[in-house]
């Protein structure tokens, strides 16, 4: 049986899908990936320019759909990864039972990963290139 990862940002259409297919692809099949937001946009398929960055590193999330984080999906996951410590402090106080399994997705870097919705696809690249960086390392601590 696979272990469940859940990452999670705002709008659930651009970090954390994008987090969500670079993760599953760094972590393998022992390893599901999903993703959810703190407001997400539900039923909203990915933005078109985090669809694009992930097409250039041959990745695909064309099959995206926004989904809004509760408690279910929650309690499913082992591990927890966001985009910022404020996202980090409301998923805690919301549910206080997952603290201990929720960190940044840069916590070894010390980095958060701030939102490109509504910025230019440089913004969406970059923004990509630092959420592979930071798999990379939480694969080194989870393979």
């Amino acid at each position: 049986m696979a272990r469940k990862l859940l990452v999670v940002c705002l709008g659930n259409i651009c970090r954390s899908p994008m987090a969500q297919v670079v993760l599953q692809r760094e972590l393998g099949n022992g390893w599901k990936v999903e993703s959810a937001g703190l407001g997400a946009l539900v039923g909203e398929p990915a933005a078109p320019e985090a669809l694009q960055a992930l097409a250039r590193m041959k990745l695909d999330a064309t099959a995206h759909r926004a989904r809004q984080l509760d408690s279910e999906r929650l309690r499913e996951a082992e591990l927890v990864l966001v985009m910022e410590t404020a996202q980090k402090i409301e998923v805690e106080r919301i549910y206080p039972w997952a603290c201990g399994r929720v960190f940044l997705l840069g916590h070894w870097e010390g980095l958060e990963i701030e939102d490109p919705y509504r910025c230019p696809q440089e913004i969406f690249d970059q923004t990509l290139a630092l959420i592979e960086r930071c798999a990379a390392t939480w694969r080194g601590r989870l393979a």
